[in-house]
């Protein structure tokens, strides 16, 4: 990949999840030190501060969704932020936040890869598919929505956030890691045949070759676009989110992950959502989110030499 200043966009925001909380994530990435370990990769970074939205207003569901008016400013608010770095030859980096904002991010990759006419892909690192709609949510959080979304299956206010119509295709698409889904959301996966690699599968053949069978198909010129939920980890490694699932891959299962997407040379631009340090142990999880990033950018367990 060619070095890059890493733009770093706080959002500060829990408006689309079931528990408080996340808003308070990107001040645990900026404590547990994520601008040194990419300045420690021989990056350059740009930290942004934090984007500005509206409060939690904390409301029931109306017609499916809660908080959606407030979900869509945080959105637009990001896809403009992400936009602008990305005309300026930066990486953006989001520092989340809820996963409701994978709208916004994702977005404005998507219009940006568009654009410029290249291919995109988006690995979504995450215990949850997030392809939830307001007939099948069980509870209207709109972080449990966001490729649902992005592939056009949602209030028009966010599928057309970016542009008229949807952001992604589903081949555009990778989930690694899933290991929870609401029973009427899995019928509507495997209608629309998502890639999706479950702790299943990861069990059965090892983070490697799923890694290997995600990865295949790259195109050359493809810009990655990783969309990290810190719910991906197995909580006894991450237990500051709100929405912990048993059974995720171990940290150094969740290393490789990183490191084979490093080593593609094509990642552009990522998300790291879903830490909630009112649920976390003296900001372990942060440190832990902060260690999975730098080998996303570079850094190896070992240092190979040549054989």
């Amino acid at each position: 990949m060619t070095k890059k200043t890493i733009a770093l966009i706080g959002a500060p925001t829990d408006v689309g999840a079931g528990v408080r909380g996340a808003s308070m994530g990107p001040e645990a990435l900026r404590v547990a030190g994520i601008a040194r370990a990419l300045s420690r990769q021989g990056l350059d970074v740009l930290d942004t501060g934090n984007l500005a939205g509206p409060v939690n207003p904390w409301q029931p569901p109306v017609r499916g969704y809660r908080h959606l008016p407030e979900v869509v400013q945080w959105n637009q608010a990001l896809l403009d932020a992400a936009t602008a770095q990305l005309r300026a030859n930066r990486l953006p980096m989001m520092l989340g936040g809820d996963h409701c904002l994978g709208v916004g991010s994702v977005g404005a990759v998507a219009r940006y890869c568009r654009q410029q006419g290249r291919p995109l892909r988006v690995f979504w690192l995450d215990a949850h598919t997030d392809f939830n709609t307001a007939a099948l949510t069980p509870s209207g959080n709109v972080h449990g929505m966001p490729v649902a979304c992005l592939c056009g299956f949602g209030p028009d206010a966010l599928v057309n956030l970016g542009g008229v119509g949807a952001a992604l295709d589903v081949a555009d698409l990778r989930m690694i890691g899933i290991r929870s889904v609401d029973h009427q959301e899995r019928l509507f996966v495997h209608e629309q045949r998502l890639d999706v690699y479950d702790m299943r599968t990861i069990d059965e053949l090892g983070m490697r070759a799923v890694m290997q069978a995600a990865l295949a198909d790259l195109p050359d010129n493809a810009h990655i676009h990783v969309s990290f939920d810190v719910d991906f980890l197995d909580p006894r490694d991450a237990p500051g989110v709100g929405t912990t699932v048993q059974g995720g891959p171990t940290w150094r299962e969740a290393q490789l992950c990183m490191e084979m997407l490093a080593d593609t040379g094509r990642v552009g631009s990522l998300d790291i959502v879903e830490l909630n340090p009112a649920l976390d142990v003296r900001n372990s999880t942060a440190k832990v989110a902060v260690q999975m990033v730098e080998s996303l950018f570079g850094k190896s367990t070992l240092v190979r030499g040549a054989r």
